[in-house]
């Protein structure tokens, strides 16, 4: 369980999730204030497609279960 949660946390940390990360709060800071415009809300959307299309497509390039 030490060893699944050390993995978790190692993929976290990617360059990847940490520009998904900070995008995300930036995202939900705009959407509470009410000045999410459209510009950042095609790259966001584009950014998120991206983070999570990679993921899925390594889950199933690896046959695995997401762990």
């Amino acid at each position: 369980m030490k060893e699944v949660l050390q993995n978790r946390l190692a993929r976290l940390l990617c360059v990847k999730s940490l520009v998904t990360l900070a995008l995300t709060a930036v995202f939900a800071f705009l959407a509470v204030t009410g000045e999410v415009g459209q510009d950042f809300m095609t790259v966001y959307t584009v950014i998120i497609a991206f983070y999570f299309g990679t993921q899925i497509e390594r889950q199933n390039q690896s046959g695995g279960n997401g762990q």
